[in-house]
């Protein structure tokens, strides 16, 4: 597997997901961070975008998730996001990072997930 990476970083959503309801009612603030693993040798070479990820509509999609969809866990958002990424062309694997801020009242700025997936063979 190549070693090039592709990173959307510091990406920031309002989206309505946690276990507790009020928290689905009223929404939050989320951020995410994401590595998708692929080879862009032949970008490089091409200079041509059908040759490498489209970062642009990786962060739509990634935006439609955040946004559009509820669910309970962080979990289940980061695993929606690391599937919907690796169903794009090129992508090999990927990691991602959700973070909730600020999740509760208390002594810390967010909580976060961190999940890495890999394409399944075949």
């Amino acid at each position: 597997m190549s070693c090039d990476r592709l990173l959307l970083e510091g990406m920031e959503f309002y989206g309505y997901h946690g276990d507790i309801e009020a928290e689905r009612a009223l929404g939050g603030r989320y951020r995410v961070d994401v590595e998708v693993r692929a080879d862009l040798s032949a970008a490089g070479r091409s200079d041509a975008l059908e040759d490498t990820l489209d970062y642009v509509r990786c962060f739509q999609l990634i935006r439609d998730i955040v946004e559009n969809r509820q669910y309970h866990l962080l979990e289940a958002l980061a695993e929606a996001i690391a599937g919907v990424l690796l169903d794009q062309r090129h992508a090999q694997g990927v990691r991602v990072r959700v973070a909730k801020t600020p999740p509760v009242r208390g002594g810390f700025d967010r909580f976060a997930v961190v999940i890495e997936r890999e394409r399944a063979p075949g």
